[in-house]
């Protein structure tokens, strides 16, 4: 069985319960893990080193912390006071691990689903989509990745119009696969907020309720946006249950589309 699985930011404790729960063996099920595997939680080395030892058996998207992290370890960019990730950056393996992180996408496919951590911006299509992850990819897997990383943190271009070149293109991306929440149906970016989807600020939306034609026979799986479990719409599966915050961690079979959930143990 394939099981997608929301965001476990260090919670170790809590997967391993998640993992029992669905009884996950690895001669038979795969595990894809919606970003922000790690920070918050107090496990982000057992947590990281837990998911690469796993090997084909998972797969991950890069969320907005994963990245954050990269950025801390690759570049003079210091780790915030909230930071929990300063145990990979003391680990023995920090190296494997790091490059473990550089080589995950930002989006797959898999089962008709389309697997992220934030979003889709409205004006893409699915082969848009894995394009722009693959844009980014290139990057992180390339030459000067410690330059590449040092200039992607920002809120511009807001629009994907507004990208003058590739980096700018790939900070698009970026900011919309692993940030998003609110977006205008041209693919304007919003970041201000962070309420709830049923109260966007003016002129925007939740980027899942603009009509995106292209991707309307594709179900969408992201993480990222912790408020959203009790979301109906259709063909869109938010699965951040807020786990971190004394929550709810969750895997939805990809064939069955049953969810499964354990209540946190964590203590953060």
């Amino acid at each position: 069985m394939d099981y997608a699985i929301g965001d476990v930011q260090g919670c170790f404790d809590t997967l391993q319960l998640l993992l029992k729960k669905i009884n996950f063996n690895i001669d038979r099920d795969r595990l894809f893990f919606l970003g922000d595997v790690v920070n918050r939680g107090n496990k982000s080395l057992e947590t990281l080193q837990f998911i690469k030892s796993l090997e084909d058996n998972a797969q991950m998207v890069l969320g907005n912390h994963d990245f954050h992290l990269l950025v801390c370890a690759l570049t003079s960019h210091h780790p915030n006071r909230k930071d929990t990730f300063h145990d990979i950056l003391d680990a023995p393996d920090k190296n494997t691990l790091l490059d473990y992180l550089l080589t995950r996408p930002l989006l797959i496919e898999q089962n008709n689903a389309l697997l992220v951590h934030a979003g889709i911006p409205p004006q893409w299509s699915k082969k848009k989509a894995l394009q722009q992850s693959k844009l980014v990819e290139n990057r992180l897997q390339g030459g000067g990745v410690e330059q590449f990383l040092g200039a992607m943190y920002g809120n511009e271009p807001a629009k994907e119009s507004g990208c003058l070149n590739e980096n700018e293109a790939c900070r698009y991306a970026i900011n919309a696969m692993m940030r998003m929440r609110f977006c205008k149906a041209d693919g304007e970016l919003e970041f201000e907020h962070k309420m709830n989807a049923d109260q966007p600020p003016n002129g925007f939306e939740a980027w899942f309720m603009h009509e995106n034609r292209a991707l309307e026979n594709t179900d969408v799986l992201f993480g990222h946006w912790s408020t959203l479990h009790n979301i109906r719409v259709n063909r869109i599966y938010p699965l951040d249950h807020g786990c971190v915050w004394g929550e709810k961690l969750s895997a939805l079979n990809l064939e069955t589309h049953q969810l499964t959930s354990v209540r946190s143990i964590e203590i953060c």
